[in-house]
């Protein structure tokens, strides 16, 4: 009974396929109108990704600076550069040592002459502290903060938190937009869909009226319609994604000339499977359900006379 069930679905719904496929220009507008709308989401979602990418990169940006107190010697402050590597909520530990500190300052601040006038050396070493991603937020960052000043080497920890707080407070706001305009649009999905759909549940008015005299179900003839919007959904997810691709492979060459001028590798990568995987999945769903909603609304009024 099963299998039987079974070879009955794959058998409407190779037959939905075959009459859209009887039907190029028309399968294609639609798919691609819906493609269009899918596409827009998903570049923001793939664009959104790359930005968090080139944050992660940025040494710089999410930093913690410790200043170690003066009388705290070069073997102490490797032990203590160990011990921090070995934490977990740490990705990394760069130690500075007061000769490297003052090097430094003296090739970009341009006081060589001036430093040469010092009879010691006044500036304290440092570890540069850059938190795993996982905890670079903002709270867990202030958190580590209060870590490491209860060291009884630090002398000061420093961190623009301001700057942190806002670039998350950014990409809180940018995932939200990708979220309310991938709402929207697949709102907008859903009603060309089932507008296809209703189009043509009247074109086949009559096919219906002999099909309900001769005993059919409902559910029977609800069937390829809703295999037919999901094929819609399928081809519009597959046409968004070649179009996102496209968008990036486009893109790629004059990105990666900008990132050389910043000395950064960075280059544009295409759509990962795991987000084409859910924008497949998601435009096949939405196909369904807005097929079944006009097949319900529209199907229920065609009665043979």
């Amino acid at each position: 009974m099963l299998k039987i069930w079974v070879l009955r679905h794959i058998q409407v719904s190779l037959a939905s396929l075959g009459r859209l496929v009887r039907l190029p220009l028309s399968t294609l507008m639609t798919s691609a109108v819906i493609g269009i709308a899918l596409a827009l989401p998903t570049g923001m979602h793939v664009a959104l990704d790359h930005l968090q990418a080139i944050s992660g990169g940025w040494d710089g940006a999410a930093t913690i600076s410790l200043f170690l107190k003066q009388d705290v010697e070069a073997k102490a402050a490797e032990r203590l550069t160990e011990k921090l590597q070995a934490k977990s909520n740490i990705a990394e530990v760069e130690f500075i040592s007061r000769e490297a500190a003052l090097e430094e300052f003296r090739q970009l601040s341009g006081f060589g002459e001036a430093l040469d006038a010092l009879n010691s050396n006044p500036l304290p070493a440092l570890l540069v502290i850059k938190p795993t991603t996982e905890q670079s937020d903002p709270l867990s960052t202030q958190q580590l903060i209060d870590e490491l000043e209860q060291l009884s080497e630090a002398d000061l920890v420093q961190l623009d938190m301001q700057w942190v707080r806002r670039f998350h407070a950014l990409t809180e706001i940018a995932q939200r937009g990708v979220f309310v305009l991938a709402s929207l649009l697949g709102l907008a999905v859903l009603l060309i869909i089932g507008n296809t759909i209703r189009l043509e549940i009247q074109n086949r008015h009559a096919e219906i009226e002999i099909s309900k005299l001769i005993g059919a179900t409902d559910a029977f003839i609800r069937r390829p319609f809703l295999y037919a919007g999901f094929w819609y959904g399928l081809f519009g997810g597959v046409i968004a994604c070649l179009m996102v691709n496209l968008s990036i492979l486009t893109l790629d060459d004059p990105v990666g000339q900008l990132a050389s001028l910043y000395h950064s590798s960075f280059s544009l990568s295409i759509v990962d499977l795991q987000t084409v995987t859910v924008l497949l999945t998601g435009s096949s769903l939405l196909g369904l359900l807005g097929s079944w909603i006009s097949v319900g609304r529209h199907l229920s009024t065609i009665e043979p006379s």
